[in-house]
């Protein structure tokens, strides 16, 4: 019998692509090679004749991508002699940036906005040890405050602008080519901070401009409607969704997006809530894969597009799901209230059994 080697998280398996050095005291959960799932039933829901795929990246350790940057930045951080981490966070940062900091054995600071969070993250970055800062504010005032005192406290900041945030983060677009053997035509993803937009086009450019590859994809973003600065040319001070990982008004990779968009042939657009949720419980009911909301906007701005034939037929698309359903049970509870999804009957087999055959 053969036996596979052990997987052990994504710096160990691309360390030739990233900077590391062969002494580096790797921090990592195991993070990384999340599953690619080709949909079954939503491209003939849609009537069209298109593959599309989801990169499950909530099946990180933590439930997100984040995880993928975390392991880079809190690993080189552990190197450059940090003993404490600070970001600002929606709540899957702070999630991440709290399991990595306790892997790592040092201190995690947080600041998220007050009542802005899904319990899940909060309860995430709560129950790993981090220092939770709730401030009277949106990420944006968070985001401003943590680069002033990344200046001012022997702290190292593990948001996007952390340039190994991003080096984590293309693997993801390495494992998406070496499983489907080429690129996708198009690749669609959320857009909040941009960074994740911003490294899965580093990844592609890497292994094309190495030969690995032949072609890139189009790079396509979607926003909430309420928070979409990509949209409006500008940013947004008051942004508002039920996306809550992507309320951001202010992204902090603003340049790097737009030039993705450029060099990719790509576009921005944005969905509404409406939209989004809808997309949210199509993928839960359809094909059994819980994402949360902002995960979401990819496939409902993909749909729309293949819709209406802007994604034309025969292409191949990739929709990257950023975080797992249960970072958000309450949204997700709430979607579902007023169905006949929860019964209550007596117990008793007549009452079950006209449960059952009322409803099939």
């Amino acid at each position: 019998m053969t036996f596979r080697t052990r997987y052990t998280g994504l710096i160990d398996k691309y360390r030739d692509r990233l900077p590391v050095h062969d002494d580096t005291r790797i921090i990592s959960l195991g993070e990384g090679n999340t599953p690619l799932i080709r949909l079954n039933n939503i491209p003939g829901d849609l009537g069209k004749d298109v593959d599309i795929y989801v990169k499950y990246e909530g099946l990180n350790p933590t439930g997100s991508f984040k995880d993928r940057g975390m392991t880079m930045a809190v690993t080189k951080a552990v190197e450059e002699g940090s003993k404490a981490i600070i970001c600002a966070s929606t709540g899957n940062t702070s999630a991440a940036a709290a399991a990595y900091a306790a892997r790592a054995g040092i201190t995690a600071f947080v600041l998220i906005p007050d009542g802005k969070i899904a319990l899940g993250k909060l309860a995430q970055a709560m129950i790993h040890g981090a220092v939770v800062i709730q401030i009277k504010g949106n990420f944006d005032a968070g985001m401003e405050l943590v680069k002033q005192v990344g200046k001012e406290a022997p702290v190292t900041i593990v948001n996007s602008i952390n340039p190994f945030r991003l080096q984590g983060q293309k693997t993801a677009a390495f494992e998406i080519l070496e499983e489907l053997g080429a690129a996708p035509d198009y690749h669609c993803l959320p857009v909040g901070n941009a960074g994740n937009i911003s490294a899965h086009w580093m990844g592609y450019c890497e292994y094309h401009e190495h030969g690995i590859v032949n072609s890139r994809p189009i790079m396509v973003g979607y926003q909430a409607a309420g928070s979409a600065p990509f949209m409006r040319g500008e940013m947004v001070d008051n942004p508002e969704t039920v996306a809550t990982a992507i309320r951001i008004g202010h992204p902090q990779s603003w340049d790097k997006a737009w030039n993705v968009q450029k060099e990719s042939s790509g576009w921005f657009d944005e969905c509404t809530d409406e939209e989004i949720l809808a997309a949210q419980k199509m993928l839960t009911e359809r094909e059994g894969i819980f994402c949360e909301p902002a995960s979401a906007t990819s496939l409902a701005g993909a749909m729309r597009d293949i819709k209406s034939g802007k994604i034309p037929e025969g292409s191949k698309v990739v929709c990257t799901l950023t975080g797992h359903g249960l970072k958000d049970p309450d949204t997700a509870i709430k979607q579902c209230e007023g169905s006949n999804k929860m019964l209550k009957v007596d117990a008793t087999l007549e009452e079950v059994k006209k449960a059952i055959l009322d409803n099939m």
